[in-house]
């Protein structure tokens, strides 16, 4: 595929120059990470090594060090800078430790190392570097893929993304939709799962995260509270349990538990969550509907339009100083708001499901200086809507 994510051109003009801090891309897998480190190396003129960690049984800090002497004996051997890049550098033992000896003994000596690091988890990823790197480095994310790249790398239009959602590996296999869910459950879901979790976090019930998971794909854009999930689900412990199941299927891109919004208080963390699915892809390979059925299905339409709208604002959003949660007061219900410093906006999706009282009126009569933004049937067209960054709709 000849499509080249806008972050090439980014990385590109950073890894051009000789800075003081090193590029760290993060992002969920199989989002073309490594497609976009290949596009950056091979647009520049620079030799390059590249080393991948993710193997079965993480390596040591050896692993590091030693691509880094790759690099460096690459550096001597063509005279001129040496771009380094360390792939699912997450799973490495003591990865940030060895980085940040080598990194600061490089600029000591004034060898020129271009680094690029690409991790898929958030939580150990941002850990390694905010405890051991601070100030070394500068994060950009790699979100799933918009409605605006399927479009233009596939052809796709609005329906086919909602329902096939943003994994460009699993395009392929859209006109075979039995082979499609096979691939995205067993290649991406089970891998995430099993390599990016469950090996990566000490999780006592490997059985329950997977069923967690599997709850959340069947009720996407739903409030559930923990003492329903724990009806649904076997051997689910406590509240506190999966709570923290939910983060960590967070920290892998995967499922977020937005929070109940609340203003001038400290919210209530064990308030019930509502549940994004980050990809419309996790939710459809995991359905028994088909593509037909699922456009035929007003209602289930409607969630996973919602749910779009939702993981919209999660990948455009993460890791900025916006805030995504939701709204609820009785049987009123603001689908999303985002706040911002002072700055506050609710956003309700229409998307024509019925049997959902809006509580936007009531909602600005709570808080005033609240701004409405309406996704959907009376408001931004969903085209327009997903064809641009979340943040671009919040400005001014």
């Amino acid at each position: 595929m000849d499509y080249k994510r806008p972050l090439v051109k980014d990385l590109v003009s950073s890894l051009k120059k000789k800075l003081p801090v090193f590029q760290a891309l993060i992002g969920p897998r199989q989002v073309g990470k490594t497609t976009i480190a290949e596009h950056v190396v091979n647009e520049l003129s620079y030799p390059s090594v590249y080393a991948s960690a993710d193997s079965p049984l993480p390596p040591g800090p050896e692993w590091v060090e030693t691509q880094w002497r790759r690099a460096e004996l690459e550096a001597q051997r063509a005279k001129q800078p040496v771009v380094l890049v360390l792939d699912e550098i997450q799973k490495v033992r003591g990865w940030s430790e060895s980085l940040k000896l080598l990194w600061d003994r490089a600029r000591r000596e004034g060898k020129d190392i271009r680094l690029l690091v690409l991790g898929s988890s958030a939580l150990l990823l941002q850990e390694g570097l905010t405890e051991s790197l601070a100030g070394r480095f500068f994060l950009t994310r790699c979100p799933h893929w918009s409605f605006f790249e399927c479009a233009s790398a596939f052809d796709w239009d609005l329906n086919t993304w909602l329902y096939f959602g943003g994994y460009p590996g699993a395009a392929v296999f859209a006109q075979e939709e039995s082979q499609w869910k096979r691939y995205v459950t067993d290649s991406l879901i089970e891998t995430v799962l099993a390599r990016d979790v469950l090996q990566m976090q000490k999780v006592a019930k490997p059985a329950l995260l997977r069923h967690l998971f599997a709850l959340s794909a069947i009720f996407p854009a739903r409030i559930l509270s923990y003492n329903k999930m724990l009806g649904q689900l076997q051997d689910a412990g406590n509240t506190t349990t999966l709570a923290h199941y939910l983060r960590l299927l967070e920290s892998a891109f995967l499922v977020s538990g937005l929070e109940l919004f609340s203003q001038g208080q400290v919210r209530k963390r064990g308030s019930s969550p509502k549940l994004i699915l980050w990809n419309n892809a996790l939710i459809n390979a995991l359905s028994s509907k088909t593509f037909k059925e699922t456009i035929g299905d007003a209602s289930w339409w409607g969630r996973l339009v919602e749910n779009a709208v939702g993981a919209h604002l999660c990948n455009s959003l993460s890791g900025t100083s916006y805030e995504l949660t939701y709204w609820r007061d009785g049987d009123k219900e603001v689908d999303f708001v985002v706040t911002k410093g002072s700055s506050l906006w609710a956003v309700e999706v229409k998307s024509g499901r019925s049997g959902k009282m809006s509580g936007m009126d009531e909602f600005r009569r709570k808080y005033p200086g609240a701004k409405s933004l309406l996704v959907g049937a009376e408001g931004i067209p969903l085209e327009s809507f997903f064809s641009e960054s979340a943040a671009v709709w919040l400005e001014g």
